[in-house]
């Protein structure tokens, strides 16, 4: 066989740059826009049914449920910054066996569905869980004392519990990079741990830990899965809501006016935190 001409293989090229770049953009554009742009608009224009954001947003259940969304994300994400930081400064700077394994772990943690851990919590903390059948076997009583997975507090210890890793991930890479020389001159200088972990280290892991806090609390708008498997029947949140409204209730005018105002949220917390993150440089 004989090599193409160089003339040829030129005249492929001039075909290849003549083609404008925005048509190798449509492909992607227009399968975005079929797989998640046109069910948003659907949505967004199902919302726009008469009077439909006056019904919700004058009902008592929207408001306590925008109310328990808003405190559980909050509490969720402070309690998963405060365990998550501890966890990861232990398991960077505190030298015990297996703590690769342990760090290690964490990357598969983050792979596990919410609804497992839940799952697991049930196990131990349940009604019919470990805890009450230990308490019931050593006392004889009819039934344990730990009922506090059905409530607002189950949910909270649930949510801290799976998010915490979003936490410690983006905390142990900071942790990784940082100048240990420091940390060995401040000791030197008789600094206490304390000290060196809010002047050396605390500084350092600030990006890392409002981006792991930002995340934990977008993604606790929107949990779904971690609620519904608590059992916790009084715990309405938005995703809640939006299930009754549309799969219980058929109201899907409704459904889609609470569906619209958590993706506006969500859209909203996720900007401000691009926009304080360009600021500090994370």
């Amino acid at each position: 066989m004989g090599a193409s001409p160089p003339g040829g293989r030129a005249q492929a090229g001039t075909r290849a740059r003549a083609v404008p770049r925005f048509v190798w953009v449509l492909p992607p554009v227009a399968v975005l826009g079929l797989v998640f742009l046109y069910p948003l608009a659907l949505v967004v224009q199902e919302s726009l049914a008469p009077g439909a954001y006056a019904d919700v947003f004058a009902s008592e259940a929207f408001r306590k449920a925008l109310t328990t969304t808003v405190w559980l994300a909050v509490g969720s994400t402070v309690g998963c910054l405060v365990l998550g930081f501890t966890l990861a400064l232990v398991i960077a700077f505190v030298p015990f066996p297996g703590g690769k394994a342990v760090a290690k772990f964490i990357d598969v943690f983050l792979s596990f569905p919410s609804f497992l851990i839940t799952l697991a919590l049930l196990f131990v903390y349940g009604t019919v869980g470990m805890a009450n059948g230990v308490w019931t076997d050593v006392t004889g009583a009819a039934e344990g004392p730990f009922h506090f997975l059905t409530t607002p507090w189950g949910v909270l210890l649930a949510e801290i519990t799976y998010f915490t890793p979003f936490v410690m991930r983006p905390l142990l890479a900071a942790f990784s990079q940082l100048d240990t020389a420091q940390i060995e001159v401040a000791s030197s200088l008789g600094a206490r741990p304390a000290r060196i972990v809010r002047r050396v280290i605390l500084p350092e892991a600030l990006p890392a830990l409002a981006a792991g806090g930002s995340l934990v609390l977008v993604m606790c708008l929107n949990e779904f899965g971690i609620v519904l498997f608590t059992g916790a029947k009084g715990v309405t949140t938005l995703p809640m809501l939006v299930y009754g409204k549309a799969i219980l209730e058929s109201d899907y005018p409704a459904a889609c006016v609470v569906a619209v105002v958590n993706i506006a949220i969500s859209v909203g917390l996720y900007s401000l935190y691009r926009m304080v993150s360009r600021r500090v440089g994370a």
